[in-house]
């Protein structure tokens, strides 16, 4: 199919309103044109238009009589969108007196096409047509590049996606802006990370990105040995995952493993970092105790005792898949690992997942105990006394309570 029935299909079948009601003049711009030229299908249509004039009012009347949802994204630049049930539609004021000069503002060549349904025409002053072919990102001008430096870290993001290379020039031109990054708002940054550390072609351009000196505005404790490190988790999850029957399946471990690979080997450093990058509570804990337990995993795990199994998996808990990954990605054995792997895939194992034969309340009701921290200690050497199997029953649980919690707390 021709790039004109690809564009003129979108914008026939999917466009989520009449045609008519858009203006004369009214460019779709930026990834849809983009991607339609490359016949790239996308789960959700996001659409964006230029309008030489009056932006916000058509974006308005075009919701109006489509009773869809309507907001104003920027007042003064006058842009609007449209919400759709499984669309959006963005109108924005062009920029410069045609949209000519409105794609010369734009970051890469192949962003900065426009399509005119009206008359079928393809505006595309910068070549980007030539470059989507030769699968080349090449940016407009370095000046571009510098109003939103995200755009440095976005080339890596975009050449991952589409499976594109960075054309030299643009490449050295990013290295030589790269410590701009650190003026960008870190949720932006985070969210280009995301895209990367996602994504199968992810790993190759994180590392790219590093060697260009893109990550460490913000992430100022890589280093080579931990970017190398990357290439070893989707194998080692693979590898996991074979043996144990795709339960390692799960992408977000396999991101958050990844982002764990970028940061400090120190906790608190490495928490410090994620902070500052606007991850949520529960991602930095994921990273800081994977980096705190993992030298657990890494130092003869078979050798263990239950004991310390027990205490690994209760700090571990949903975390330990990531860290299992993390120590086959720094050349722990398989074999040596197996064993405490099979544990915590196991829901009835008693050292992974320990179901404590007494409660706190039948401990402070049999054994007349008042609420504090000796309940805790107790249910703990309880559950120690279990899977040693020293004790097997409730009456024995109660009986051995009782023997510990006659001797002095301090032996706790």
């Amino acid at each position: 199919m021709s790039w004109q029935n690809r564009l003129s299909c979108l914008l026939t079948h999917e466009l989520p309103f009449n045609l008519d009601l858009l203006p004369p003049h009214a460019c779709l711009v930026g990834g849809a044109v983009r991607d339609a030229l490359l016949n790239r299908q996308r789960d959700y249509l996001d659409l964006d238009f230029v309008v030489p004039q009056l932006a916000v009012e058509t974006a308005r009347e075009i919701a109006k009589t489509c009773h869809a949802g309507f907001v104003i994204l920027d007042q003064q630049r006058q842009i609007a969108r449209i919400v759709f049930t499984d669309a959006t539609v963005d109108f924005a004021l062009q920029e410069g007196e045609t949209v000519e000069s409105d794609l010369h503002r734009r970051d890469f060549t192949i962003n900065a096409i426009a399509y005119n349904p009206h008359t079928s025409e393809l505006i595309d002053p910068l070549n980007g047509l030539k470059d989507l072919e030769q699968g080349i990102l090449r940016m407009v001008s370095q000046s571009n590049l510098e109003d939103d430096p995200l755009r440095l870290l976005r080339a890596y993001r975009q050449a991952a996606q589409l499976h594109l290379t960075i054309e030299p020039t643009t490449r050295s031109t990013i290295a030589l802006l790269a410590p701009l990054l650190s003026q960008v708002a870190a949720e932006r940054v985070q969210t280009e990370l995301g895209y990367l550390l996602s994504h199968p072609q992810g790993t190759y351009w994180l590392i790219e990105a590093w060697k260009d000196g893109i990550l460490q505005p913000w992430l100022k404790n890589i280093t080579s040995e931990k970017v190398q490190l990357l290439t070893q988790i989707e194998p080692s999850a693979q590898a996991l995952q074979k043996h144990f029957n795709r339960q390692f399946d799960r992408n977000q471990d396999l991101i958050l493993a990844k982002l764990t690979c970028l940061v400090s080997g120190d906790s608190q450093v490495a928490e410090l970092e994620l902070m500052d990058l606007k991850y949520s509570r529960a991602e930095i804990r994921t990273v800081t105790t994977a980096l705190k337990y993992l030298p657990e995993l890494q130092q003869t795990p078979h050798l263990m005792s239950l004991r310390e199994q027990y205490f690994f998996f209760l700090h571990c808990g949903k975390v330990f898949p990531i860290i299992a990954i993390l120590a086959m990605a720094h050349g722990v054995e398989q074999k040596s690992l197996f064993p405490i792997i099979k544990r915590y895939l196991d829901p009835s194992d008693p050292v992974a997942h320990p179901q404590c034969l007494v409660t706190g309340n039948d401990l402070m009701r049999d054994l007349n105990l008042n609420p504090s921290p000796l309940i805790g200690q107790l249910l703990t050497e309880i559950q120690i006394a279990q899977i040693e199997q020293k004790i097997g029953t409730v009456d024995e649980a109660l009986n051995f309570a009782q023997d510990l919690a006659n001797s002095r707390q301090d032996k706790f």
